[in-house]
């Protein structure tokens, strides 16, 4: 099934590890060239690791070192990507961070830091790509959520919060490019096994795995697909929209 994908351009954020790097293969497989940006992307981390061990499967990938907290510098990069590697036609935005605690024992730091790296990280890099995507009368936004964004979650206003922002902001931004022909969707996941997940308490993971029908947390690659879909032709007619990757764990 052709996609529609090859030759286009696409930006992942948060794109050196777990569901970040997932996307990045699955694009890059697709026959996009990738721009990963990402803290972790200079010499010697894993965002520039992952670059060179696709450039040597034939991919065009490249690696950009940056905040996404630092608004002038997504400006930067979106213009150095298209002068490196034409476009850009994707945006998917998936850098995110947990501080968890409840909101009794909550620092306004860790409000602050979650706040700042998942909404207004969102909001720089949706921003730099706007006026292009607006321009060249196409383009395909994925943001990156959660099923707590939508349903809440014990010990994590800051980061339920951060992702309910997220599902707000891309549905307010559809609305404003929908007539330039420019897609913006939101995928939720919910639990999924990552290092950060492995790292957490055998029960909470239980619980999260007896709250899905399916009977399985979802692996990085079920979130890098239902991206891809939404990058393609086959989601032209889809904006808005918050596709959840959960294996029924919100129903």
């Amino acid at each position: 099934m052709d996609l529609g994908l090859a030759g286009k351009t696409a930006i992942v954020t948060g794109g050196a590890r777990s569901i970040g790097a997932s996307i990045v293969h699955a694009l890059a497989s697709e026959g996009c060239a990738v721009a990963i940006v990402d803290r972790e992307a200079g010499v010697g981390t894993p965002g520039e690791a992952l670059a060179v061990a696709l450039r040597m499967e034939g991919a065009r990938v490249q690696a950009w070192a940056a905040d996404v907290r630092d608004g002038g510098r997504a400006s930067q990069v979106v213009e150095e990507v298209a002068q490196a590697l034409g476009g850009p036609h994707l945006l998917v935005c998936s850098a995110g961070i947990t501080a968890d605690a409840t909101v009794f024992r909550m620092s306004e730091s860790d409000w602050d830091d979650v706040l700042a790296v998942n909404l207004t990280g969102t909001f720089h890099w949706n921003q730099a790509v706007a006026p292009r995507f607006r321009d060249a009368r196409g383009g395909r936004i994925v943001n990156l959520a959660s099923i707590n964004g939508l349903r809440g979650k014990f010990g994590q206003a800051n980061y339920a919060a951060s992702k309910g922002g997220v599902i707000a902001f891309s549905k307010s931004l559809a609305r404003e490019l929908g007539k330039f022909g420019v897609t913006v969707n939101v995928v939720a996941p919910g639990m999924v096994k990552t290092d950060m997940t492995r790292g957490l308490p055998p029960e909470v993971v239980d619980r999260a795995l007896e709250e899905t029908v399916l009977g399985r947390l979802a692996e990085p690659e079920d979130c890098a697909d239902a991206v891809v879909f939404l990058c393609s032709d086959r989601a032209r007619h889809i904006t808005g929209e918050v596709l959840r990757v959960d294996g029924g764990q919100a129903i």
